[in-house]
C-alpha cells in the first residue's frame, strides 16, 4: 500500500472514532440538560408548595447556572466535533485523491475556465478533470485565486520557483499541518466570497468619530442614561411587587433624586443622536456581520500557523509578517473578531432595548475605527499569507502522495525541456511514461500517428508538467529539466457562431498570438495539436512550413502533431530543425491496441477505417 493512502486510512479510522465519541458525549449532555430542567422545575414547585421562598430563590439561580453550564459546555463540544468532521472529510478526501475518484471533488475551479487564455484551456488546467479539481485544497477566495494564479502565470525568475520547493518539501511532511489548515478554511460556508469590500472597507477611516470631545460625550451621557434609567426601573420593580405581594414598600429615597422623566427625557435625547449619520455607521455594522464568519476563520487559521515553527526561507518571511509592533496577527485579528460577533448577535430585542440607552452603535463604531487603525492596514497582508500557504499546501499534498515524482530542475541558457519516464500527473495508473529531449538542436517535434493513439495526451503531458513545474511543485517523472518560457497551445477550437468565426479561422488567431509573442523576443513553447486541421492537405502542408519558419526562432521549442503523414517531409528542409516522432497501434485477434510509447520518425499505421467498423459503420 501506498505510504500516503496508509497514512489516510488510519487518520481517518482516528477521526471517525473521536467523531463516535463526540457524538455519544453531546447526547449525554442533551439529557443532562433535560433531566437538571425536569428535576429543577419539580423541586422549584416543591419549594414553592411550602413556602420556602429563599430555597425557592437559590434553587432557580442554581438551575439556571446548571443549564448555562450545559449549554456552554455543548457548544464547546459540537465546535469541536464540526473540527473533527472535518478532518474526517479531509482524510476521506485525500484517500479519493490517491483511489483516482477526485473527479467527484465538488471545487473544479470552473469559474477560472478562460477559453482565450494561452494554455490553460487545451491543457484541461479548469473544469471537470481538471489539474485544479485534482490539486486544489484551498478554501479562502484569495487562496484560490491565488493557485489560479500560479497556474496560468508564468514564474519571475528561477529562484521564486526554488524557493516555493524548498516551502512544498517541508510542508509535504507536516500533515498535521496542512490538514488542520485546510479544515480552518473549509468550514468557511461563504469560500467564493470576494473579500475586495471588506479590504477597501478596511481602508476608509470615519474620522469624526474618533475626537476625544465626541467619544467623552458619548461616554458620559451613555453613562447618565444608563444610571438614570436603573433608578427608573428599581422604582418600577419595587412597585410591581408591592402590588403582586399586597404591601407597599417604596425604594430607598435615594432612588427618588432623579426625576422620572429624566431618563425619558436622555433616551430622546440619544435617540436624535443615533439618527446623526447614521447611514455611515449602519454600513460598519453591516459589512461587519457579513465577514464575521470569514473573520473567525481567518484568525483561527492565523493561530494555526503562528504555533508551528518552520526552516524554509520563504515560509519564515512569510512568517515574521505576521508580527506587528510586537502583535501578533492571529490577537489583533482576534479582537476585531469579538467586535463582529457580537455586531452578528444585534438582531434581537434585547439590541433595540438597550441600543437608545447606551449607545452601542456608536461604541461599535470607536471600537471598529480604533481597530482599523492599528490592525487595518495590515490586515490584507495577513490574508495573502494564509492564502500564500494554502497554495503551497496543495502543492505540497502533490509531493506527499507522489514521494517518487521529482522537482524539476530550472536552467538557464538555451530553451530546453529534458524528461525520463515523463507521465500525465492525471492519469494515476493508467499512465505510460516517455522520455523528452527538446532543444536547440531539433527545437520542434513532430509527431504523426493514427487516431487514438496518443498524441494530444502526450502534448498535454508536457504542458502540465511543465505548468508543475514553474509552480514549484513536483513532477511526474524521474528526472525534469526546463527553461522559462512563455507557453502557449492551439488544441481545442470551436466555432464563434456569434462573431462568424470558423474553427479553422479560430486556429489561425490562435496560432497569430503564437508568432507575435516570438516575434516581440519572448521565449516561447508552443503545443499545437492537429495543426491546420480544418483546411485540405495542400494548404496544410505550405501552412506548416510557413509557421514552422516564423517559429523557428532561437529560444522557442515547440511540439507539433498531425494525421498527414505528408507534413513529415518538412524535416528534409534542413533549415526548420525538425525531427519526427511518432505514435503507433498493433492488431491482435483482429483487436487494436495502443502502446502510448513515443517512437522515432514518420508513422506508417492508419486506423481509421477499423475504427469506423468497430462503431458499427459499414465499409463497401
Amino acid at each position: 500500500m501506498i505510504p500516503a493512502l496508509k497514512e489516510y486510512k488510519k487518520r481517518k479510522k482516528k477521526y471517525n472514532l473521536l467523531l463516535k465519541k463526540q457524538e455519544k458525549y453531546i447526547d449525554n449532555l442533551n439529557n443532562l440538560r433535560f433531566v437538571t430542567f425536569v428535576l429543577g422545575f419539580i423541586i422549584l414547585i416543591r419549594m414553592y408548595i411550602l413556602k420556602r421562598h429563599f430555597m425557592f430563590n437559590f434553587i432557580v439561580l442554581v438551575v439556571v447556572i446548571l443549564l448555562f453550564y450545559l449549554t456552554y459546555l455543548y457548544k464547546k463540544v459540537e465546535r469541536k466535533k464540526n473540527y473533527l468532521s472535518v478532518l474526517y472529510e479531509v482524510n476521506k478526501t485525500s484517500i479519493k485523491r490517491l483511489e483516482g475518484e477526485w473527479k467527484t471533488f465538488q471545487d473544479m475551479g470552473e469559474d477560472f475556465i478562460d477559453k482565450n487564455h494561452n494554455y490553460s484551456y487545451d491543457l484541461d488546467v479548469f473544469g471537470k478533470g481538471s489539474l485544479f479539481q485534482w490539486i486544489n485544497t484551498a478554501h479562502t477566495h484569495i487562496g484560490r485565486q491565488k493557485l489560479k494564479k500560479i497556474l496560468t502565470e508564468k514564474p519571475q525568475n528561477k529562484q521564486n520557483i526554488y524557493d516555493r520547493q524548498s516551502a512544498v518539501l517541508e510542508l509535504g511532511q507536516k500533515i498535521y499541518f496542512r490538514q488542520r489548515l485546510e479544515a480552518e478554511g473549509k468550514v468557511i460556508c461563504n469560500n467564493r466570497q470576494d473579500p475586495k469590500e471588506l479590504f477597501l472597507w478596511m481602508k476608509q477611516r470615519n474620522n469624526y468619530i474618533l475626537k476625544n470631545k465626541v467619544i467623552w460625550i458619548l461616554r458620559i451621557l451613555s453613562v447618565i442614561t444608563t444610571i438614570t434609567t436603573l433608578t427608573l426601573l428599581v422604582k418600577m420593580l419595587y412597585y410591581i411587587l408591592s402590588v403582586f405581594f399586597g404591601t407597599y414598600k417604596s425604594a430607598p429615597k435615594i432612588f427618588y433624586i432623579i426625576p422620572y422623566y429624566s431618563p425619558i427625557f436622555l433616551i430622546f435625547i440619544q435617540c436624535i443622536i443615533l439618527r446623526i449619520k447614521k447611514e455611515g455607521r449602519i454600513k460598519n455594522l453591516i459589512v461587519a456581520e457579513k465577514y464575521n464568519y470569514n473573520i473567525k476563520a481567518y484568525k483561527n487559521m492565523l493561530t494555526h500557523i503562528e504555533k508551528h515553527k518552520f526552516k524554509s526561507e520563504y515560509i519564515m518571511n512569510l512568517y515574521k509578517e505576521l508580527y506587528n509592533n510586537g502583535e501578533s496577527a492571529s490577537k489583533q485579528i482576534d479582537v476585531f473578531s469579538k467586535i463582529c460577533e457580537s455586531i452578528a448577535n444585534r438582531r434581537n430585542m434585547v439590541y433595540f432595548i438597550l441600543n437608545p440607552i447606551l449607545m452601542i452603535e456608536y461604541h461599535w463604531t470607536i471600537s471598529i475605527e480604533r481597530w482599523k487603525i492599528q490592525s487595518g492596514n495590515n490586515f490584507q497582508k495577513w490574508i495573502n499569507i494564509i492564502a500564500e500557504l494554502e497554495v503551497l499546501c496543495s502543492i505540497a499534498v502533490i509531493k506527499y502522495d507522489n514521494p517518487n515524482w521529482s522537482m524539476p530542475k530550472i536552467i538557464d541558457g538555451p530553451s530546453r525541456i529534458i524528461a525520463k519516464n515523463m507521465g500525465h500527473p492525471l492519469l494515476g495508473e493508467k499512465r505510460v511514461c516517455n522520455n523528452l529531449r527538446l532543444e536547440e538542436t531539433y527545437p520542434v517535434m513532430l509527431i504523426t500517428g493514427s487516431n487514438m493513439s496518443g498524441k494530444s495526451t502526450f502534448m498535454r503531458t508536457i504542458g502540465i508538467n511543465v505548468i508543475l513545474a514553474y509552480a514549484g511543485a513536483p513532477v511526474c517523472a524521474e528526472q525534469f529539466y526546463c527553461t522559462i518560457m512563455e507557453m502557449y497551445s492551439c488544441m481545442i477550437i470551436n466555432d464563434n457562431l456569434a462573431q462568424n468565426i470558423s474553427s479553422f479561422y479560430a486556429e489561425i488567431l490562435k496560432i497569430k498570438s503564437i508568432v507575435e509573442a516570438s516575434k516581440e523576443g519572448k521565449k516561447v513553447l508552443f503545443l499545437l495539436d492537429e495543426i491546420f486541421k480544418g483546411t485540405n492537405s495542400g494548404d496544410r502542408y505550405i501552412g506548416a512550413i510557413t509557421l514552422v519558419n516564423q517559429l523557428n526562432r532561437t529560444g522557442n521549442l515547440g511540439v507539433i502533431s498531425t494525421h498527414d503523414l505528408e507534413l513529415g517531409e518538412m524535416v528534409k528542409n534542413k533549415d526548420l530543425k525538425i525531427k519526427n516522432y511518432h505514435f503507433s497501434e498493433y492488431y491482435r485477434e483482429n483487436k487494436i491496441y495502443f502502446d502510448y510509447k513515443l517512437k522515432d520518425g514518420i508513422s506508417s499505421t492508419r486506423n481509421a477505417v477499423y475504427l469506423m467498423k468497430l462503431a458499427g459503420i459499414k465499409i463497401e
